[in-house]
Formats: structure tokens, C-alpha cells, sequence
């Protein structure tokens, strides 16, 4: 196929990416195989656990996290191509290796000096893990308008409200609550950090989704935290929805490098059995319809990733970029799906199998149109960027 995406964008991160996919090779593909590994579905909490806090040791976890904070202030298009290739490569552990959703989040980097010590530094170092708490039954993608409450009281604050579809929950060490201010003037959104043994704080309807990871409803039952859970403390009071759309710019980049990594690696599954399959006499890759399938995925993966490592460099110049983290990650996407779906058909049963690749690939890539923001959400973000809304 065509030059490898660090090959024609971002060359000058070549070493980087190489010392990853060597780490993948000589140390993630040989445990995958010791653990009977074949896909996400099979990896327990321990081999998770150990995969986050060796690959933080190695620098790659959250690598692009401040050094004073046990990063290594790696680029954040360094990030990306890794993040691609940790999905192209088709090791099941790779995309573990570096942080998602339970990992440290690009909003502590607004906390309080205090804040990035406590929460910060064992989330990159791989020792904790957190979940967000955002979305809720009666609110939708619309999560900064929070009916969680958050009131002050004597020695802190008291949190009252119910949070749904938060992932993994049932694991965290913390909890990101966004919750709407109480009696401070004019309601605004703020963001606390919980630790999810504090009193009040519950789970319920613990389920599993599509893929390994399980959703669970979080309840905040009168919850008391500290003044230090206010994420930046007092003088942060009225920031904290502009922090949390730059937080969701950096995660639609880096969902859109996921998608572009399921792609690739849905892509190269489907050449090699269009190669290889013959029916009625032939290779079924010398059809027509099949090199549609081919061409048309090959076309939609280009065009992503050209808008994916765009929108990362802008992130690195300072660029806020919600407009191009909204592109590439509406394109990615529904790019990925749709491609996950030709290779699918391309394959034919023997992709109904459970355990196949591409049935897998099937289930996971679906939750990317809608984590980091639904895909109706990239595209009202764009009309609003025309001057529409």
C-alpha cells in the first residue's frame, strides 16, 4: 500500500514511533501470546494494569504529559501516530499501552499545583485510573448542561445527582464530576475530582457495551468532598467549560487517530483476502465490486488522515482548533465504520465468526461516532463555524 503516515506527514517522529512498535513487538506481542490474548475481549484487569504502568516506565503511557509531572512532553502528533498504529498493528494490548479513558486527562493540566501532584502524576505514571462522569439520562451529548449540583458547605462542597453510561467505572480509583454551581452567582458548569471510595458515591446497572469495557450509572448521594476536589480551585470558578471543550479538542484527535488506526488495520485484512479468496475461479479481488470496496476504504482512510495529523499540528502551534478536531473527527469516524463494514462484506461469512478480526473490529469501531462527542455534535460545531447557528 502506500508510505506509512509518519513517512509522509510528520517524518521528524519517526524515532519515537519506532521505539514504540519495537516496544509493542518485543514485549506486548509476546504477553499477548502468554495470556492467550487474541482480542480487547480477552485481557484481564491485571495484564491491563500491567501493560499501563510498564509502558509509563518506558515513557510511551502518557508520554506527552509535562515531565514534572512523570511525562516526557513528547508532541502531541507524536501521540497520534502512535495511537494509530497502536490500532493498525493488531497486537490487542497496544492501544492499552497508551492512555484513553482511564487515563490522566488533559484537564488536570488547568489544576492546581497541589492537583497535579495528587491526581495528575499517578494517572500518567499508570498507578491510578479515573473515569468521567458527565453524560446524564436526561442531558444527552449536551454535558456541560449539568442537573448534577454541586453546593457549597462548610469545609467544601456536597454533590447531588446521577451520571450515566460512565465507562468503567466499577474500576476507577477517581471520578471526574461535572456538575452545575449552586447559589454562585449565575449557574456555570465545574469540574471536581472524586475519589471513588468517598461516602455517597455508588454504582448501579453496571453493564458490559459492545466491546470489554463496561457502563455504569454513577450515583452522587449528598457526597461531601474538600475544597482541593474544585478542579484549579476558587480562581478556576467560571473556566471550567472552556477547559473542558479544549480537553474534548485533544480527545476527537485522538479518537480520530484511533479511527484511522481501525481502519488501516480493516484496510490490510481486506487486501490480503481479496488476494487470496477465489471464487468462481478467480481471485475475488479481481471483481469489481470488491475493488470498490477496497478502493472506496482506501480513499476515505487518506482523506482522515490527512485532517487527523492537520488538526494534531495545530494542537502542537498553540492552535485551539475545535473546528479541525471536529473535522477530523466527524471524517475519521464515519470513515472507519464504513470501512469496517465494506471489509466486513468483503469477507463474507467468515467474518460472522466470532473471534474473527472483523467481527470484533465491528463491535469496537461503533462507539467512535459517539464518545468525545457524537457525530451530530462535529457537525453542529461546524454549522456554528459557518455562522449558521
Amino acid at each position: 500500500m502506500s508510505l506509512s503516515p509518519v513517512t509522509r506527514y510528520t517524518s521528524e517522529h519517526a524515532p519515537l514511533l519506532d521505539e514504540f512498535r519495537a516496544f509493542v513487538r518485543t514485549e506486548l506481542e509476546p504477553l499477548a501470546r502468554q495470556s492467550d490474548t487474541e482480542t480487547g475481549d480477552d485481557i484481564t484487569p491485571e495484564v491491563r494494569s500491567f501493560v499501563r504502568r510498564r509502558s509509563a516506565e518506558r515513557g510511551f503511557y502518557a508520554g506527552e504529559y509535562p515531565e514534572d509531572v512523570g511525562g516526557r512532553g513528547h508532541p502531541f502528533a507524536a501521540k497520534v501516530l502512535m495511537h494509530e498504529y497502536a490500532e493498525e498493528c493488531g497486537c490487542p494490548l497496544a492501544p492499552i499501552a497508551l492512555c484513553g479513558p482511564a487515563g490522566p486527562s488533559p484537564l488536570l493540566l488547568w489544576a492546581t499545583r497541589d492537583q497535579r501532584e495528587r491526581y495528575l502524576r499517578p494517572l500518567v505514571e499508570g498507578r491510578a485510573t479515573r473515569c468521567l462522569a458527565a453524560t446524564e439520562p436526561g442531558g444527552g451529548s449536551d454535558v456541560m448542561g449539568s442537573a448534577t449540583t454541586a453546593t457549597r458547605v462548610d469545609g467544601g462542597w456536597r454533590l447531588s445527582g446521577r451520571k450515566c453510561y460512565v465507562t468503567d467505572a466499577h474500576q476507577a480509583d477517581l471520578v471526574f464530576v461535572v456538575a452545575r454551581l449552586v447559589g454562585e452567582g449565575a449557574a456555570q458548569p465545574a469540574v471536581f475530582v472524586v475519589d471513588a471510595a468517598t461516602p455517597g458515591v455508588s454504582l448501579e446497572n453496571v453493564r458490559p457495551g459492545l466491546v470489554p469495557e463496561m457502563l455504569c450509572d454513577v450515583v452522587l448521594d449528598d457526597v461531601h468532598v474538600g475544597p482541593e476536589a474544585l478542579l484549579g480551585g476558587e480562581a478556576a470558578i467560571g473556566a471550567h467549560q472552556d477547559w473542558t471543550l479544549r480537553a474534548l479538542t485533544r480527545g476527537r484527535v485522538v479518537v480520530a487517530a484511533t479511527c484511522n488506526g481501525i481502519a488501516a488495520r480493516a484496510l490490510r485484512l481486506g487486501v490480503s483476502y481479496a488476494r487470496t479468496k477465489h471464487s468462481f475461479g478467480a481471485p475475488i479481488g479481481t471483481y469489481q465490486h470488491v475493488q470498490e470496496h477496497i478502493v472506496s476504504s482506501r480513499v476515505a482512510l487518506e482523506s482522515a488522515r490527512l485532517l487527523t495529523f492537520a488538526a494534531a499540528q495545530d494542537i502542537d502551534d498553540g492552535v485551539e482548533a475545535l473546528e479541525q478536531a471536529a473535522l477530523a473527527k466527524l471524517v475519521a469516524s464515519e470513515g472507519a465504520c464504513r470501512t469496517v463494514d465494506r471489509i466486513f462484506q468483503v469477507h463474507g461469512g467468515a467474518a460472522w465468526v466470532r473471534g474473527h478480526p472483523m467481527e470484533y473490529l465491528y463491535r469496537y469501531v461503533r462507539a467512535t461516532r459517539i464518545v468525545e462527542g457524537t457525530s451530530e455534535v462535529q457537525k453542529l460545531i461546524l454549522a456554528a463555524a459557518e455562522g449558521l447557528t
